[in-house]
């Protein structure tokens, strides 16, 4: 069976840091990382760029400084960044971008290097359903999704999306959802002032997003901009022009991967570039491409008309209509560290899956890899769930366990001795070493029964222990509420919080800038681990 590669990487497992360099816990290994990426000066034009995408956001002083720091040699740039989700997202959306501008102080603070956040938006992804909806919690029962109408629309990038009518119906759920909790007015109002029917996608996150992190001066990228493109297309072109070498790199990082225990986040199709094409228009939608047996042919995977085109063709478009072209999962990477002088990236188990097939290919494409930083992890529990779980010496990954074993738990402590305590005496009581030595005297044979016979007391004792204390607390209805409760707060479904719930609900419950400062406050660059946080 496979195993969890970040959980292995940031465990500090040989295997695992043999396949990506190791977290960046030593302020050694993070100087040096900084004085590489300060050495590569941010291209003039991507500058020019980012002011004109910064300024259609809200204003914040802090981030024009930001901005006036990217243009003197020797400033780096610490990344992260994230599906533009409707409303933000899941919870993880807002604390990576939190790490990110925590990592990135610390990083200035250690070297004097100044060291700029970034949130590159990944407005090139088309699976629109991904993204199109968020969910709130709701007390004991199961999350409540708020989206938008599905969409006509396959296969095109959400940067050329709109909002649409839609966004008003789930507007009006999100404040019906949310009315009577105590910052619920406060959150329905910045949503309503960006998310709008005329609005793209991206820019009513990028707008909310750049409100709540103003004072921190957060800078966003959108790379699905038709300036950035021709400084892209020559990263594309090269995706073209090596796709079979670089398939034969990634073939050979997987193989190395399954040998020490992983598999691979990303499947590779052998022989395809890593670039998406959109063959009929700018705006239209795109397909990953793979080789053909004619020369110098590929298909267009996906196509309705399953249409091919000529390597010709699509070198023609990087140079006339570059914009035709977006990332994968595993070139987004490496053109973010092709355009910036990226110091780090901070992302999550899935992303640190990502960087360890990518390893050889930073070589492949002569740049440096950063410093791979996991994102801070929170579980927020409000005071009521916090006294319950310490009343029961719960944690939340306790959570996770089996709902049986944890309400065994529960009614042990007011039942008298617990149910190990128990099985241990009566079977003292049964004294079968004393029978079995009896036994023995008697015939070894006999001996052997009586060990087989006190397997099967002691096994048919504990299960019948077990059903009396799962009994005991399921008629205490009150505890089995608030376990229940628990744990569809902290881990729905068996999941996470972070990865289920979105930013609004726990927002309008702590209120958003309690939220965000707690967050803030909390975070602990270079560590990786879960923090449980009480508001």
């Amino acid at each position: 069976m496979s195993k969890p590669f970040a959980t292995s990487w940031l465990s500090g497992e040989r295997e695992a840091t043999d396949l990506l360099t190791e977290p960046a816990r030593s302020p050694a290994a993070r100087a040096r990382a900084v004085a590489s990426a300060a050495k590569k000066s941010l291209h003039p034009e991507l500058l020019a760029i980012l002011r004109r995408q910064n300024a259609a956001l809200p204003p914040s002083l802090a981030r024009e400084r930001q901005l006036d720091a990217l243009a003197q040699p020797g400033t780096v740039v610490l990344a992260t960044g994230q599906q533009v989700g409707l409303f933000l997202g899941p919870l993880y959306t807002l604390y990576k971008a939190a790490s990110a501008i925590v990592a990135a102080r610390q990083l200035t603070a250690e070297t004097g290097a100044v060291c700029v956040p970034l949130f590159w938006l990944q407005t090139e992804d088309h699976d629109f359903a991904e993204i199109d909806h968020c969910q709130l919690p709701r007390t004991g029962m199961e999350p409540v999704r708020v989206g938008l109408a599905p969409s006509p629309l396959s296969r095109v990038p959400v940067a050329h999306r709109v909002l649409g009518p839609s966004v008003a119906q789930a507007l009006a759920q999100l404040e019906a959802e949310l009315a009577g909790l105590p910052h619920a007015a406060e959150v329905v109002a910045l949503l309503s002032a960006f998310y709008q029917p005329e609005t793209s996608v991206a820019a009513a996150f990028a707008q909310t997003l750049a409100t709540i992190f103003a004072q921190e001066g957060l800078v966003f990228l959108d790379p699905h901009d038709p300036a950035i493109a021709p400084l892209a297309a020559p990263f594309h072109r090269q995706c073209l022009t090596e796709a079979t070498t670089i398939s034969q790199l990634l073939v050979a990082q997987v193989h190395r991967l399954q040998a020490a225990g992983f598999e691979p986040q990303v499947h590779i199709r052998p022989g395809s570039p890593l670039s998406f094409v959109a063959p009929d228009a700018i705006d239209g939608p795109r397909y990953r491409l793979d080789p053909q047996p004619r020369a110098d042919t590929w298909a267009l995977v996906g196509h309705p008309e399953q249409a091919t085109v000529t390597t010709s063709q699509l070198l023609a478009w990087t140079h006339a209509e570059p914009l035709r072209f977006t990332t994968s999962a595993l070139s987004r990477p490496l053109l973010q560290d092709h355009l910036l002088p990226t110091v780090g990236y901070v992302g999550g188990p899935g992303e640190m899956a990502y960087f360890a097939q990518l390893q050889p290919l930073y070589d492949h494409f002569a740049l440096t890899m950063p410093l791979v930083l996991h994102r801070d992890r929170f579980a927020l529990l409000d005071e009521r769930t916090r006294l319950f779980l310490d009343a029961h010496q719960l944690t939340v990954a306790s959570l996770a366990r089996p709902r049986d074993e944890l309400l065994r738990q529960l009614a042990e402590p007011g039942q008298g001795p617990s149910a190990q305590t128990r099985l241990a005496d009566l079977m003292a009581a049964l004294d079968f070493p004393t029978l079995s030595q009896q036994m023995a005297e008697l015939d070894p044979n006999l001996a052997k029964a009586a060990m087989r016979t006190q397997e099967i007391v002691h096994d048919a004792l504990a299960k019948l222990l077990d059903k009396h204390a799962t009994a005991l607390a399921q008629r205490d209805r009150v505890a089995v509420e608030r376990l229940d409760r628990a744990r569809q707060w902290l881990m729905p479904g068996g999941t996470p919080q972070e990865r289920v719930y979105g930013i609004p609900g726990l927002a309008a419950r702590f209120g958003l800038k309690p939220l965000v400062a707690t967050v803030l406050g909390a975070c602990r660059p270079f560590a990786g681990e879960t923090q449980e946080l009480t508001l």
